[in-house]
């Protein structure tokens, strides 16, 4: 295996896994919390409840995305407000994530496993491959 073939499964590596994070978290909202309590957990924040759905949605997609490997700078970079704003939501509570409600140290990781899946890409992404132009 040669040096390049390690930067690929590397980019890949890091590409399912904050896929594989953003799907659950959204699937978390989506499923277990569901609507109603997502929403209410926004505006307990004080923000509005409109915004959760979209949240939920947008993590769940992303995650998809990103597995598949459809535009995965484009995504990476889309999924950074949201990934902020959990930063923001947990700034309070601690640096550890096991922490009463949730440290900042798990959302600031996912910030720079996503700036770092935006800068360098994602490594073999076959579906993007199709939606290529020669």
């Amino acid at each position: 295996m040669n040096n390049l073939s390690h930067v690929n499964t590397a980019q890949v590596l890091l590409r399912l896994t904050l896929g594989a994070v953003l799907l659950a978290h959204g699937l978390l909202k989506v499923l277990v919390f569901g609507h109603a309590g997502t929403a209410g957990f926004f505006v307990s924040l004080g923000l509005p409840a409109v915004l959760a759905y979209i949240v939920m949605y947008a993590e769940v997609l992303a995650g998809i995305a990103l597995i598949v490997g459809f535009q995965v700078r484009a995504v990476s970079v889309l999924t950074l407000p949201i990934l902020l704003g959990a930063v923001w939501v947990h700034a309070g509570k601690g640096w550890l994530f096991s922490n009463a409600g949730g440290g900042w140290e798990f959302p600031v990781v996912l910030v720079i496993l996503a700036v770092i899946v935006a800068i360098q890409g994602g490594g073999s992404c076959p579906v993007s491959r199709l939606f290529k132009r020669d």
